[in-house]
């Protein structure tokens, strides 16, 4: 009996459980009622998405009537649909999201509309990067507000906002699906050389400005975070193919290849992958700029290579020491420097300016409980490259290679994440040492002997006098150039050659907590931590490492409290963080944050922010030291210049039982480059660059952070001309200061004697009594150092460096943009938006540093385009122009003229395939271009590319 029961028990809850799981049908559709491909499609926890052909599938959350399901997708708005039968099949269009009700999560680190974030946000969705008018969605940022590329090579662009970088943007920091692409070592982003596939790219949010409440060091002028698509919603396989050429004066008309592919594939419910493959080959914009820059203003100088004595070539090497030809005769004017023939770029990379790129992406899947509420991650991020790179000096990076692996655990209000990041600089060199090696073949000294004979004795040319001092010269392509090319580029550049060596790593680990369903939705409140070990190693080549390892930890915490008061028209956002670096003391990072909506439906919103950033200078800042062909280059970190040291350094001293000077030796230490050393433009100055006095004592300290403190305001809002035209807009102003800027500073330390730092004391009547072999040098009645410093310098018994510390100058910056976008006539999407910035300055280093700002004043963007113009036919064009602008870096200094850049694309759909080719060109109608002074100049580029099922 009990068994009967038992059986009619299960057969009714069968029969229950069968009748509760009610299917229904339906399509999914964009605007141009094509199918819509990976909807999403929502029941209570019952989840569905729409296939290739846009139909879908999904099991209701129970069996009454009416019921509603959710239609959404990212980029585009989400529909609910009531259904009042179970029959009757669902056909849903679903549209694009205006711009500012799409949602992001980086503001915030929790999803909300670009509307009521709290700070300035620019976003690219699936529907932009479609759109696209550039060679690669890469490209295509710099048509966002407030947004620069800076184009070092073809495949290296480096993002940036709110100014102040370089190259190597150490301030700004670009996250792949939570990873730091940093360069382990030098602390700045490598670009897309490790990041995301086209096809597999789901999204980029850049944050303008100080981020480093929520995100930490480096942060500071801002943060990307590239999201790329999870196999679960996005399964697969999506190819590319793109060719066409590059075309500039120097370089002439180049072909280009880039293909990619992307496998998704969803075994079940908790288990998908995905893997990507993309390569890239291409002949690399040529540097050829060939003005001298002078070695004391750092100007660049129109003129024909060689023609004077004193020519340092922007884009030659070699040439960068000098001989002063006072040193041969006395009746040349003092400052007739000599310099070696440099050789140029092109013969230091023997012609090969091929950039190549290849990156593999996998990663696993894994939900235990089939849904969302627990998701396992499992990444590997392989990168090898080729190409030229421009930060302290030119690099030609040859076999580069970068590896992320990721584990991560996450769910619905946490995420727990750790990984591990290695790279390999292969077989790269740096070009400015090669050249310097090359020509010190040649004893610089009888160079001078040999130009000083034939120019002032012999009555020859500047050219001819040149000439005869370098018949000894290797001549690039001969066997005996190419023997010694070999070796010094395969010989580290601490033992004497060019060779970089770098094999570092780094580890990090990161988690984050919200506890908003704990409390009921009645705040969101966040708590997260971070841990970062470096392990850098460069044989002494980028880093004092050679006989010592370098080590650094670097941790932090913050939280984050937000809250929706007043009907939710009034959001409230407080964060604070705490970081420690191993080299540096503590730094609190707070942020705060208020939004009020105004209007009906809470479209039009007002917001104010204080935040702060603050960058921990770069392990090579911190611990450089290398020897250029001029002076030492040395990171002012106490543990650095602890390591550091001269013990047979020769000076003259007075011997009190000889009654005079004597030579002797002493040790010379690291400590002594901050606390007793000079200016070195005070002792060797021109009076055109240089503003202090003579025998000016270095006043700075061993390295800090930098530190930036903002104050912004901001007005977003949506509204309706008539029932077919919505507007977006979107206007922001800001206010920064910066405290402790890292910038590069020459200083001279003697071998021998003392000088007086930090307040010199007034000299007594007697010493200025006391005589000439004896006295300690005054100068205004202040005593600057004592007989054998004087002497040391006098007769030059010292020792140049340049020393990385932060300025005593404090900058401000400050600017405001304003964007809009709206569609005319029903689907031409148009785009429009201006961006200013400015900084300044009170000098209070004596004329010798100048802030790295490259950004220009005043930037306008306008984009038009239609996705489908007429049966398929799609176009889109993109202008931006920018005015002039000031480039300052350590390798070179010039002005950059302003420049329009016009881009434009067509593209014709083919659904019967699921394809979509596309043909395009860059700065189209425009001149070249560069966007700093030794970097390739910027032609045309004309493609086609064909994607399949993406």
């Amino acid at each position: 009996m009990l068994k009967k029961q038992l059986v009619m028990i299960v057969f009714t809850l069968a029969a229950i459980t069968n009748y509760a799981q009610v299917k229904i049908s339906g399509s999914v559709y964009d605007e141009y009622l094509e199918p819509f491909y990976n909807a999403r499609i929502s029941s209570g926890e019952n989840i569905a998405s729409s296939d290739e052909e846009g139909n879908f599938s999904i099991v209701l959350s129970s069996s009454t009537l009416p019921q509603t399901i959710v239609v959404s997708a990212f980029g585009f708005r989400s529909e609910e649909v009531t259904i009042t039968s179970f029959d009757k099949k669902v056909n849903v269009v679903l549209k694009e999201n205006l711009l500012l009700d799409q949602v992001v999560i980086s503001a915030s680190r929790v999803p909300e509309r670009i509307i009521e974030s709290p700070v300035t946000i620019e976003r690219m969705g699936l529907s932009d990067i479609r759109k696209n008018t550039s060679n690669s969605f890469y490209d295509g940022l710099a048509n966002l507000k407030g947004v620069n590329s800076r184009e070092g090579s073809y495949g290296f662009k480096s993002i940036n906002t709110r100014g102040f970088a370089d190259f190597a943007n150490t301030r700004f920091v670009q996250m792949v699906d939570g990873m730091d692409t940093a360069a382990q070592a030098l602390s700045y982003s490598t670009g897309n050389f490790s990041g995301v596939s086209e096809l597999d790219i789901q999204s980029v949010e850049i944050l303008p400005g100080a981020s480093s409440a929520l995100y930490g060091a480096n942060a500071y002028n801002g943060i990307m975070l590239l999201n790329t698509k999870n196999p679960f919603n996005h399964t697969g396989i999506s190819t590319m193919i793109k060719s066409g050429y590059t075309s500039q004066e120097t370089g002439g008309n180049n072909p280009f290849y880039d293909v990619a592919v992307r496998m998704g594939y969803k075994f079940n419910e908790a288990f998908a992958a995905k893997v990507n493959f993309s390569y890239f080959e291409t002949e690399e914009w040529h540097a050829n700029d060939l003005r001298n820059k002078e070695i004391d203003t750092n100007e660049l100088i129109e003129g024909t290579v060689n023609s004077t004595p004193n020519y340092n070539g922007v884009n030659t090497y070699g040439d960068e020491s000098y001989i002063d030809l006072i040193l041969l005769d006395e009746n040349i004017p003092w400052g007739t420097l000599l310099r070696k023939t440099g050789y140029t770029e092109a013969e230091l990379i023997k012609n090969d300016f091929t950039s190549r790129n290849a990156r593999f992406s996998g990663a696993l899947y894994y939900r235990p409980f089939k849904n969302e509420s627990l998701e396992i991650q499992f990444t590997s991020r392989l990168s090898l490259r080729d190409n030229l790179f421009q930060g302290i000096s030119r690099l030609a990076q040859r076999g580069y290679y970068i590896g992320q692996h990721k584990l991560e655990v996450k769910g619905n209000n946490f995420y727990v994440r750790g990984y591990y990041t290695e790279n390999d600089s292969g077989n790269s060199y740096d070009l400015t040492r090669t050249g310097g090696v090359l020509n010190n073949a040649a004893n610089s000294f009888d160079y001078a002997i040999d130009f000083y004979d034939q120019r002032y004795n012999q009555g020859k040319s500047i050219e001819e006098a040149r000439a005869f001092a370098d018949r000894n010269r290797l001549v690039p392509n001969t066997s005996a150039f190419n023997t010694e090319f070999d070796r010094i580029t395969k010989t580290l550049i601490s033992d004497g050659g060019s060779k970089i060596y770098e094999k570092s790593s780094y580890t990090h680990l990161d988690g984050n907590y919200n506890f908003k369903s704990l409390l009921n939705n009645w705040a969101d409140i966040q708590i997260g931590a971070s841990y970062r070990n470096y392990n850098p190693e460069s044989k002494g080549t980028l880093f004092n490492d050679k006989e010592e390892a370098v080590n650094i930890e670097e941790y932090g915490a913050y939280t984050q409290f937000q809250k929706k008061l007043f009907e939710e028209r009034l959001k409230l956002t407080a964060s604070i963080r705490y970081d420690k670096s191993d080299n540096f003391e503590g730094n609190y990072s707070p942020r705060f944050a208020l939004n009020y909506a105004l209007g009906e439906e809470k479209n039009h919103v007002l917001r104010a922010s204080y935040q702060t950033g603050f960058r921990n200078p770069s392990i090579q800042e911190q611990y450089m030291f290398f020897s250029s062909q001029i002076k030492t280059n040395v990171g002012a970190v106490a543990d650095n210049l602890s390591r550091i040291s001269y013990p047979d350094s020769y000076y003259i001293r007075w011997d009190e039982q000889l009654g005079g000077y004597v030579f002797d030796t002493r040790e010379v230490k690291g400590e002594e480059l901050l606390n007793n050393s000079l200016l070195t433009r005070s002792v060797y100055f021109d009076t055109d660059t240089y503003t202090g006095d003579t025998y000016i004592e270095t006043q700075y300290n061993e390295l800090v952070p930098e530190v930036v403190k903002t104050f912004e305001v901001g007005y977003r809002s949506m509204f309706r001309l008539n029932n077919e035209t919505n507007i977006d807009i979107d206007m922001n102003a800001f206010y920064s200061k910066h405290d402790n800027f890292v910038f590069y500073q020459d200083v001279t330390v003697p071998n021998g004697g003392e000088v007086y730092p930090y307040g010199n004391r007034q000299a007594t009547a007697e010493e200025l009594e006391l005589p000439e072999n004896r006295f300690s040098y005054v100068e205004d009645g202040v005593i600057v150092m004592n007989t054998a410093a004087y002497y040391a310098f006098s007769t030059g018994l010292v020792r140049d460096f340049t020393i990385t510390t932060n300025a005593n100058s404090q900058v401000e910056s400050y600017g405001f943009g304003f964007g809009m976008h709206t569609k005319l006539f029903s689907n031409f999407d148009f785009g429009l938006n201006y961006n200013f910035i400015d900084f300044k300055y009170e000098d209070k280093d004596y004329g010798l540093f100048e802030p790295n700002f490259n950004t220009p004043k005043h930037t306008v963007k306008a984009q038009l385009g239609n996705e489908n113009l007429f049966n398929n036919f799609g176009f889109g064009v993109s202008a931006r122009w920018q005015d002039k602008y000031r480039w300052v870096s350590n390798f070179v200094k010039g002005d950059i003229p302003e420049r329009t850049v016009i881009d434009a694309q067509l593209n014709y759909r083919i659904p019967s395939i699921k394809s979509r080719i596309k043909v395009g060109g860059t700065n189209l109608f425009g001149k070249e271009y560069y966007v700093a002074p030794g970097s390739g100049q910027i032609g045309q580029l004309y493609y086609v590319s064909w994607i399949i099922n993406n």
